[in-house]
């Protein structure tokens, strides 16, 4: 069964935050990662956002999308005890994404 992933990315200061909508977390990853080695004009490659810091999985892509527009919608303080409550640390989850994978 396919799922779908509804993910906040930040840079390395956690100052900005881009919040995005994917199936495939470890490829999403990487392009944010190329996009920010790259200068690319897109706002996670402007801003460096790779460090996944928040993510939920859904199996309905209407329900991914619908929560990711909520979340887009929100002020950053929202955001920022959204990350709080899964991630308290703020740590970077992408090695955890990548171990999932192999």
């Amino acid at each position: 069964m396919k799922s779908y992933i509804v993910y906040i990315v930040s840079n390395q200061y956690r100052t900005a935050l881009y919040t995005g909508i994917t199936n495939n977390m470890q490829r999403r990853i990487a392009q944010h990662y190329f996009d920010s080695m790259n200068a690319r004009k897109s706002f996670a490659g402007k801003y460096n956002c790779y460090y996944l810091v928040y993510y939920e999985q859904f199996t309905e892509p209407l329900a991914a999308l619908k929560r990711e527009k909520e979340i887009k919608k929100w002020k950053r303080s929202k955001k920022h005890e959204l990350i709080i409550a899964f991630n308290p640390k703020w740590e970077s989850l992408n090695q955890q994404i990548f171990r999932i994978a192999t």
